[in-house]
């Protein structure tokens, strides 16, 4: 069950309720007795895995370009 807390409480708070948030709680901020808002923990992704498509670089990739091909790209 989330923690309900109201407007101006939750600006004296917001600090530690963060800090709440983090360990996997749910706040919800009610104006009067209506709540309007939820802060809930962010999921993150995580670090990104590389290599995960079966596509290898050849190893010619970083080769220079021969002079040709870097006028057309300089110009």
């Amino acid at each position: 069950m989330a923690t309900v807390v109201k407007v101006q409480e939750a600006k004296t708070r917001l600090s530690a309720l963060l800090a709440e948030v983090e360990t996997g709680a749910e706040i919800v901020i009610a104006r009067g007795d209506v709540p309007v808002a939820r802060l809930v923990p962010v999921n993150s992704p995580g670090p990104r895995q590389m290599g995960f498509v079966g596509y290898r670089v050849p190893e010619t990739f970083f080769d220079a370009l021969p002079d040709e091909e870097l006028d057309v790209w300089e110009s």
